[in-house]
């Protein structure tokens, strides 16, 4: 642990939920500096699991506090596929002259908050910004993501890239650009930032809708289910999905899904903290927190609660430590 900090507090997804973030940071006792106007607490530090922009009403304000605080060394972050998102959306390819991330109306809707609140030097300021996180944090005792810790994918990206940061505009450019090889840089970053995920024809699952409405033909995986084997167990289908039809969607089959869908299950001993998975309600123990994973995105910026989860150096998760204890909202922007 850090010289002097005597705990680290988890931070779930932001997207643009400044006032949600400031009125969190000060419940955790988190308080101004007069001098630097930065967020500091006296005996910890907070952890950003990225997702800081997109869909939400302050996008501005939420980047400055989070900045001011990583800066003044108040707080450390890892790299969210919305940021990594927008880094591709605005680099073009020498080749081809094509956009890393298509400019597609479904790409621009997802970027609209962070494309339209800022000016175009304030998203070139944040954006190199952006370029200097790392995609992982591993302190020995507790390790952050933003969305899966996959030991196979973590050590392709260090041998890739040299460690765990994007270093040049050519890193950037080979894990944005598409590949279908399981060992290419762009596959390992897309499992770290995004999540493994399986194909449910393979299983003879239908497709079903996501949260905004688009049709998925692939699940997320639970890689945090350690030992979890049938297709039931381990696809991430949200409660309330609708077929392609319009229809709710059902229960999965309970067929056992291959040895390659169940290689990202975490079996390791550290706790890993992580976001991305828009969780809802109170924290339920082997779906949003087990012994050793523990999600802290609980969908702030779509009516849901900032959350954190306070590490004191616990070898194990201990529900106890996710702050608000009980999930109530802890206040929602007007405009949110």
């Amino acid at each position: 642990m850090d010289s002097g900090v005597q705990g680290f507090d988890i931070i779930g997804d932001i997207h643009g939920c400044a006032y949600l973030l400031e009125q969190l940071l000060d419940d955790l006792g988190y308080r101004v500096d007069p001098w630097t106007g930065v967020f500091k607490h006296r005996s910890r530090k907070a952890i950003f699991v990225g997702d800081l922009i997109d869909r939400g009403p302050s996008q501005r304000q939420a980047l400055e506090v989070v900045k001011g605080m990583v800066d003044e060394d108040a707080a450390q972050i890892v790299m969210g596929n919305h940021e990594f998102n927008a880094l591709a959306y605005g680099i073009q390819d020498t080749k081809s002259g094509e956009y890393l991330r298509r400019h597609s109306a479904k790409n621009r809707l997802q970027h609209e908050a962070f494309l339209t609140q800022l000016t175009e030097a304030e998203r070139d300021h944040y954006l190199a910004w952006f370029r200097t996180f790392p995609l992982w944090i591993d302190l020995g005792k507790l390790r952050v993501v933003h969305a899966c810790w996959h030991e196979p994918s973590i050590r392709l990206i260090e041998k890739r890239l040299g460690g765990n940061r994007f270093k040049s505009l050519a890193d950037l450019t080979k894990a944005a650009t598409q590949s279908d090889s399981p060992r290419s840089l762009y596959r390992s970053v897309e499992v770290v930032l995004k999540g493994p995920e399986l194909r449910l024809d393979r299983y003879k699952a239908m497709p079903f809708k996501d949260k905004d409405g688009h049709e998925r033909s692939e699940a997320r995986i639970r890689w945090w289910k350690a030992g979890a084997n049938t297709l039931s167990e381990l696809a991430e289908i949200p409660s309330g999905s609708l077929t392609a039809h319009g229809q709710s969607y059902g229960e999965l089959p309970e067929v056992t899904v291959s040895q390659r869908d169940r290689s990202f299950a975490y079996n390791g001993s550290v706790p890993v903290f992580y976001g991305h998975y828009w969780r809802t309600n109170e924290p339920l123990e082997h779906e949003d927190w087990t012994n050793f994973t523990a999600c802290v995105d609980f969908s702030a910026v779509k009516g849901g609660t900032m959350v954190a989860y306070r590490w004191n150096g616990e070898s194990k998760i201990d529900r106890r430590n996710y702050h608000p204890h009980g999930h109530a909202v802890v206040g929602r922007h007007p405009s949110v």
